[in-house]
Order: C-alpha cells, then sequence, then structure tokens
C-alpha cells in the first residue's frame, strides 16, 4: 500500500496560489469565485491528484448529513420495503420530498434486535418512523434532539405524526360484505414480527391479535363494528394473523377456514397472497369467495380479478411525512381520509 500522503485544501492553494477558503470556494460554492481562479485552482487540484473536500468533513462542518432515515412499521428488514407493494409506494412519496429538497435517503432495518441501536447510530438528520410500539424509538430520536414523524399512530400532541382512519376503512369494508350478503367471514391481521401464520379460533374468549400495532387494532375494532351492524358477532369470526406477504395466508385460511364466503384483509399485499392461492386451487373469486384488501396500492388495480380496497392516497403520506421532518415546526397531527374502491374481487355471497 502506498504511503503517499493525500492532497490537501492547502496544498492545492499553496500550488494555485490561493487562499485555503478560495479552494474551498471552488469545490463547494464556484459561483463565488472569478473564472480565471477556478480555472487555475482546478489545474492546480488535477496536478496534485485532488478530488475535492472528503464529505465527512462537509457533514461535520455544517452539522447535517441532509439525509431522512426511514424505518418500517415492524420487525422487517431492508428487502421487505422493496418486496411489499405498500411500503414501495410510501418511499416513493418519501423520495419524492427527498428529491425536492437535495437530500438523502436511508433505510434502516426495522428488526427487533438492531433498530433501537440503529436509530441512536445512524447519520441522518430526523426520522420517520413506521409506528410508535416500541417507545425506545421515540425516546432514542428525542435523545438526540432529531426531529421524526410516527407514521400510524397517535403519539400525543408533542409528536409529528400521520395516520389514516384505520377505523373507519374497516367499517366500510365490512359493511360492503354485509350488505351483499356475507354471514361466514374470516379476517387476515398483520403480523409484525417475522413467524408463521398465527390462527386465533372462533369463540375462543381469551383470544386478542398477538403481534399487532395501534393501526391493526383499530382496524379491528371497525370489523367488529361492521359486523355487530349485520347481527355477526367478531368473537364468531376466525382471525389469522400473518406477515403481510406471507405465502401461507390463503392456504391456512382455505384448509382451516373452507366454508367461509369472504375475507377481509389489512393489507392488499396480504390479500394478493389469497388470489394467487385461490388460483392456484381454482377456486372462483368473488363466485365462491369474495376478498377485500387495505391500503389502495396500485399493484392491487392490477390483479385478477381487480382487487376491492380500502384506499387512501400512500404516495403523499409518504411525501408528506418528509416534509414535515424536513421543514421543522411546531408538531402537527394529521388523520388523512379512507375510502372504499369496489372492484371485481368482491361479489354476494354464494347460497
Amino acid at each position: 500500500m502506498s504511503s503517499k500522503k493525500m492532497p490537501t485544501l492547502a496544498d492545492v492553494g499553496r500550488l494555485a496560489g490561493v487562499s485555503r477558503g478560495t479552494v474551498s470556494n471552488v469545490f463547494n460554492h464556484p459561483h463565488l469565485v472569478r473564472a480565471d481562479v477556478r480555472e487555475r485552482v482546478e489545474a492546480a487540484a488535477k496536478e496534485l491528484g485532488y478530488d475535492g473536500p472528503d464529505p465527512r468533513g462537509r457533514v461535520l462542518h455544517g452539522g447535517k448529513f441532509n439525509a431522512i432515515g426511514c424505518m418500517p412499521p415492524g420487525d422487517y428488514t431492508i428487502a421487505d420495503m422493496f418486496r411489499s407493494p405498500y411500503l414501495r409506494e410510501l418511499m416513493l412519496g418519501i423520495s419524492l420530498a427527498c428529491d425536492e429538497a437535495e437530500a438523502t435517503l436511508s433505510l434502516i432495518k426495522g428488526s427487533n434486535a438492531s433498530r433501537t441501536s440503529a436509530i441512536r447510530e445512524a447519520l441522518v438528520d430526523g426520522f420517520i418512523l413506521g409506528h410508535s410500539a416500541d417507545i425506545e424509538l421515540i425516546t432514542s430520536a428525542q435523545r438526540r434532539r432529531l426531529p421524526f414523524v410516527i407514521l400510524e399512530s397517535e403519539a400525543g400532541p408533542d409528536v409529528n405524526s400521520i395516520r389514516i382512519d384505520g377505523r373507519g376503512g374497516a367499517l366500510m369494508a365490512a359493511r360492503h360484505l354485509a350488505e351483499l350478503g356475507h354471514r361466514r367471514l374470516a379476517i387476515l391481521s398483520v403480523r409484525r414480527t417475522a413467524g408463521p401464520p398465527i390462527v386465533h379460533m372462533p369463540n375462543d374468549p381469551t383470544r386478542s391479535i398477538a403481534e399487532g400495532s395501534h393501526l391493526d387494532n383499530e382496524r379491528l375494532e371497525g370489523f367488529r363494528q361492521g359486523l355487530a351492524e349485520a347481527g355477526i358477532a367478531i368473537a364468531d369470526v376466525p382471525i389469522v394473523e400473518t406477515t403481510p406477504g406471507e405465502p401461507a395466508a390463503g392456504a391456512v385460511l382455505f384448509d382451516r377456514f373452507p366454508d367461509v364466503t369472504a375475507i377481509m384483509t389489512m393489507s392488499d399485499w396480504q390479500a394478493i397472497t389469497v388470489l394467487d392461492e385461490a388460483v392456484r386451487r381454482g377456486i372462483d373469486i368473488p363466485g365462491a369467495v369474495s376478498v377485500v384488501g387495505f391500503d389502495g396500492t396500485s399493484e392491487g388495480s392490477r390483479t385478477t380479478p381487480q382487487l376491492t380496497t380500502v384506499a387512501h392516497d400512500i404516495v403523499g403520506k409518504g411525501k408528506l411525512a418528509a416534509e414535515m421532518m424536513l421543514a421543522g415546526g411546531p408538531p402537527r397531527q394529521i388523520v388523512m381520509p379512507v375510502e372504499l374502491v369496489v372492484r371485481a374481487s368482491t361479489a354476494p355471497a354464494r347460497l
């Protein structure tokens, strides 16, 4: 390995016959330097093999990284952010705001083993956190005195937050299926940690969502209310918790509960796995079973049949979250509206 000393700003300045500050301006603020001086400095830099200031020095000098850290809503990996239709659209919205602000985006793994330390150590100016289930995440961000935005949780009046009306959306989905005459239903709930499906049998007095978030419990309450309006007790409805893209979700439902005529899910990705399993088994959707998604991803509009879903502006939510974090200012709490988009995956219940 060569022991030759790397050239510095001062070295370039001496060769070009200008101050260190002038060299810095040539690389960082060239509009402040006369063209002939810029040419002289650039020639000296080329001769010395100097490629510009170390970006780490600029970060330390400016006190900012010009970057947003984003963590997914659960015990998920960075790869899951690209697999998930929902997270891809959320990241698109965040990226649009980053592009406008000329900032960068740092993806932070959400695994239980590393997420708290990642918040402490990430080289970012603030965070977008998928939810507030782990109070340590908020505490770590507050200790660093960095701005952050919580998604899909009520985090209090002193914290920036953006969430959807999960209860209202689930209520719309349950009412829609009840109006179509469905009385034998199942629920697919989101599991926020890795692992196999968790099956909650009907009429189990001790059951509750084991791995859900605030949003998941909100949606469960909406399902409960909508079913109750139709004279159906949610205690009589099987609930299966799976990670959103769990390929076994549909198999578990069809194997364990073959009599259901409708499935309410808490994510479009879950609903898509159910549609895929139905195709493999030759089950007619919606003739035999109706399926409702939740999110409103663009991928749900391209399934066969097209997915009925509870939709909201995912890209807009991501963009707004990034803009809030970058802008600073007093904390804001925003609740985004949802709508039921009826497509071809739901139909009247079979006799």
